[in-house]
């Protein structure tokens, strides 16, 4: 049974996991390799870990039915904006483990951190999206509308990016995925 829950600080790690993990594999076409070579889920952790002792809406999806301890299998986090106007809330990131992906868990992240945001009132809601990222569909189907292009600097190399946006942040909550 996968659950989805506010992270907890002892999910740092496993979040981090799962991070380093996804990020390896949906962007070894888009990034530097050194680059992903190099990620450290040690210190990813950290941030993670600051995230969610600074309230930051982090949520995880876990498998409480694994072997052993509940295994992490997702993220997301969420946190209001303030910056150039996109939408009122960001969700900044969001994963899911290879094996998990395709089994609705993505979409019960991202409404996770779409309540967050709607709780903080927030009104609408951007994700911003590497282009060439396969899952940019999944972004489509559940309403998104492409809203801006742009980039971002990663190992001092510009990549081009897409922004998404649910406006009003109901779209999102209020679809069936």
């Amino acid at each position: 049974m996968i659950e989805i829950r506010r992270a907890r600080v002892g999910d740092a790690p496993a979040i981090a996991a799962v991070h380093v993990a996804t990020w390896r594999n949906a962007y070894a076409t888009l990034l530097p390799e050194a680059f992903l070579a190099g990620l450290s889920a040690g210190r990813l952790a950290l941030h993670h870990e600051r995230c969610i002792r600074m309230g930051r809406g982090v949520f995880v999806a876990v498998e409480s039915e694994a072997l052993g301890a509940p295994l992490v299998v997702g993220f997301a986090s969420a946190r209001r904006w303030h910056g150039e106007k996109l939408g009122d809330g960001e969700v900044e990131m969001l994963y899911v483990a290879d094996d998990w992906q395709n089994s609705g868990l993505g979409a019960r992240l991202l409404r996770a951190a779409g309540g967050y945001l709607a709780a903080l009132g927030c009104r609408s809601v951007f994700i911003w999206v590497l282009h060439g990222n396969p899952a940019v569909f999944f972004y489509e189907r559940l309403g998104g509308r492409q809203l801006a292009k742009g980039s971002t600097m990663v190992a001092g190399v510009a990549v081009p990016q897409v922004a998404y946006a649910w406006d009003p942040i109901e779209t999102l909550l209020d679809v069936d995925a």
